[in-house]
């Protein structure tokens, strides 16, 4: 696993870009789709600067912030200072999302966002992910879709890349931070899901539209607007969420007796 305290800054700078703002913006309005307009306890696992953690804090909700960086953790915190309103929702733990324990504890939403891409596989994160769903509770993974390795290459001109990636069928490239990734499928992260008694919701492509644009890519509100909508169509209607390079899938834990 990397230690992201060296990226850091590269990560801030692409969440706050066109680029990241849409994958941040469309996964927040999923999330918001499928979840009670009441406070929930959120785990957020491998939270990063923190980008979701205060967008669900500012939500209402209880968040357990983990990630295996304490660079990142020292910049979430320091993102939460700037939000005192948030604070008493908010706390951080520094942990592996491999290793994550959290005393037994179950949460009405498990987030692992930006994770599973950088681990040598997914099953042992995931399993682990989902025992600690509670009943009623979401299961929230994503990741880079394997099956769209090559594309974003290919639109940016990059073609011999693009062929090699495709041809090879490899799944693993290198991202947007300059480290080495890997993908899966959403077939194979419903499966998973499933073998853990969690059962899938109807998985969304991130970013269909506009991945292949340029980091610098700084949209007007208005063109932004009209983008994210664009991407919002998209995300969940075939052809176009299976070329997207991020796939997000959900699983929800049934129970007659839900706590949602």
């Amino acid at each position: 696993m990397t230690d992201f305290a060296c990226v850091g800054a590269a990560y801030d700078t692409y969440s706050h870009s066109g680029r990241g703002r849409l994958r941040h913006d469309l996964v927040f309005r999923r999330l918001r789709a499928e979840l009670p307009d009441r406070p929930l306890r959120v785990l957020d696992a491998g939270c990063g600067t923190g980008e979701m953690t205060l967008r669900l804090a500012a939500a209402g909700h209880l968040m357990t912030a983990a990630d295996a960086s304490d660079g990142m953790i020292t910049v979430a915190a320091d993102r939460l200072s700037d939000r005192p309103e948030l604070a008493a929702r908010v706390r951080f733990l520094q942990a592996d999302v491999e290793v994550l324990d959290v005393g037994g504890e179950r949460f009405d939403l498990v987030c692992c966002h930006g994770v599973l891409m950088y681990l040598d596989e997914p099953a042992t994160a995931v399993a682990r992910l989902s025992g600690m769903v509670a009943p009623g509770g979401v299961l929230s993974v994503l990741t880079k879709n394997r099956a769209a390795t090559g594309f974003r290459e290919a639109l940016r001109g990059e073609y011999a890349l693009a062929r090699d990636l495709i041809e090879s069928g490899t799944g693993v490239s290198v991202g947007h931070l300059g480290v080495r990734t890997r993908g899966d499928t959403a077939e194979e992260l419903d499966r998973l899901a499933t073998e853990h008694g969690l059962t899938p919701l109807p998985w969304q492509g991130v970013r269909v539209l506009n991945d292949h644009r340029a980091e610098e890519w700084d949209p007007e509100p208005d063109e932004y607007a009209l983008a994210l909508e664009a991407e919002w169509a998209a995300s969940t209607r075939d052809p176009y969420r299976q070329v997207a390079p991020l796939v997000h899938t959900l699983a929800r834990r049934t129970s007659a007796g839900s706590c949602l």
